[in-house]
């Protein structure tokens, strides 16, 4: 008996994991302008899933997730891809959380496996349309675009300024073409970043295992990736095109490293500080929405190599 209601209760989470995942999907896709946040969530029934039922069972989550996915997509599509890549990203987080890695080798080992599935799912894609890779990426963006210029008619924007993007629309879509594997590269380290934030606390408030990464309030940026940094600069002042964006794209990734060190030092001060939560939730909006602040967290990260804002001693602890 007792076997049978353990098996009974494992196939129940099942049910959940798999209802939880495609709810959100749903709602992803369903729900004007929100769904893209709620679709960030997607991991984490996967991930949590996966942390309590272990590898099999959380793969069965994921199959049939993702079947009943394409079901309502109704084709390979980048959508496809992309909602497959996020179940991915939670069942791999909980696999390098059981290893015991340290924060930067989970978030870039599971960012470099994404990347290239994601790579691969693109290539099977553009196989099975006939065309190559940069042709059904150049027409997704042209798409895109489209759809937000319409997106902005709705919104209300003003005709002028609709115009001026119209006739402005070739040469964004070229820059975005020229710099989208520097933001395809940090927008999945970034997602990495943030489930396994939210994961963490997750895990915490449900009592189950969970990796100690120790305090990242304490995390900074490793000196080395200065570097980095100069070697990008040097580069996008060599009047070679193929350079200059190489460049520009490495620039963009480091940028968003330096963006964890500068918001690791923002949470500190909110710790030491004691700051509400409805007063952190408020300034982290701030940063997430006001341009100048999102620089100025990048600024904190990049400087802090020099001007040590936490005081922090070489071990890593306040002094």
């Amino acid at each position: 008996m007792e076997k049978l209601a353990v098996l009974h209760k494992e196939q129940g989470d099942i049910l959940k994991g798999i209802g939880f995942s495609c709810l959100i999907f749903f709602l992803s896709v369903y729900i004007p302008l929100l769904g893209f946040f709620f679709s960030l969530l997607i991991p984490l029934p996967i991930l949590f899933y996966r942390s309590k039922l272990g590898r099999h069972k959380a793969g069965v989550i994921f199959s049939v997730s993702l079947m009943i996915m394409a079901f309502a997509i109704g084709k390979l599509s980048f959508d496809l891809i992309y909602f497959s890549g996020l179940m991915l990203m939670g069942f791999l987080l909980s696999e390098h959380f059981e290893m015991g890695l340290s924060i930067e080798h989970t978030v870039l080992r599971t960012a470099g496996i994404l990347l290239g599935a994601a790579l691969l799912g693109l290539y099977f894609y553009s196989a099975s349309a006939g065309k190559n890779i940069s042709t059904v990426t150049e027409e997704y963006v042209t798409e895109n675009l489209r759809l937000s210029l319409k997106l902005y008619k709705e919104m209300g924007m003003p005709e002028e300024t609709r115009d001026m993007i119209a006739r402005s629309m070739d040469t964004i879509r070229l820059l975005f073409l020229r710099i989208l594997p520097g933001m395809t590269v940090s927008a999945v380290l970034f997602l990495c970043w943030a489930v396994v934030l939210l994961a963490a606390r997750m895990l915490k408030i449900r009592r189950m295992p969970c990796p100690d990464f120790g305090p990242l309030t304490l995390w900074k940026v490793p000196d080395t990736l200065v570097w980095g940094v100069i070697a990008c600069g040097l580069m996008a002042m060599v009047p070679d095109s193929f350079l200059r964006t190489t460049a520009f794209n490495g620039l963009i990734v480091l940028m968003t490293v330096y963006f964890f060190g500068g918001i690791a030092i923002v949470a500190y001060y909110f710790e030491k500080k004691n700051f509400s939560p409805f007063l952190r939730v408020f300034l982290y909006s701030m940063i997430a929405l006001w341009q100048m602040a999102l620089l100025l967290v990048i600024g904190l990260g990049f400087f802090d190599m020099w001007v040590n804002f936490r005081k922090l001693e070489t071990n890593g602890s306040p002094q």
